[in-house]
């Protein structure tokens, strides 16, 4: 059975970093794209990042390209976000999700989901 857990959200300054993590189980990081998305108070779903271990690609939106940073440790089934000069806009719930290869920016096209950690950037 798959499974998605996220973790490490919390609270940030303007400026600061965070690394939020997804502990995955039930499948295997070669076949499956792990996305990550975002979701603002009133406000829709959107891709963040992805990464396809099939292939090695990495995707970013415009949005935190040169900000965030996806990787993944295959030994310990996690995939991370880091984050780093994080904004006030950047305030979601941030989700990872899992598909098969090859990964998309589209939350339409993810079949499994975590939970969610949310993540606030204030002052």
């Amino acid at each position: 059975q798959v499974h998605l857990v996220e973790s490490g959200g919390g609270l940030v300054q303007p400026g600061g970093s965070l690394r939020v993590s997804c502990t995955i189980s039930g499948f295997s990081l070669d076949s499956y794209a792990v996305g990550w998305f975002r979701q603002a108070p009133g406000k829709g779903r959107q891709g963040v990042s992805f990464i396809s271990n099939g292939d090695g690609s990495t995707t970013y939106s415009d949005a935190v390209r040169g900000r965030f940073t996806v990787s993944s440790d295959k030994a310990k089934h996690t995939v991370y976000l880091q984050m780093n000069s994080l904004k006030l806009e950047d305030t979601a719930v941030y989700y990872c999700a899992a598909r098969r290869w090859p990964g998309t920016l589209n939350p339409l096209m993810y079949d499994y989901w975590g939970k969610g950690t949310l993540v606030t950037v204030s002052s």
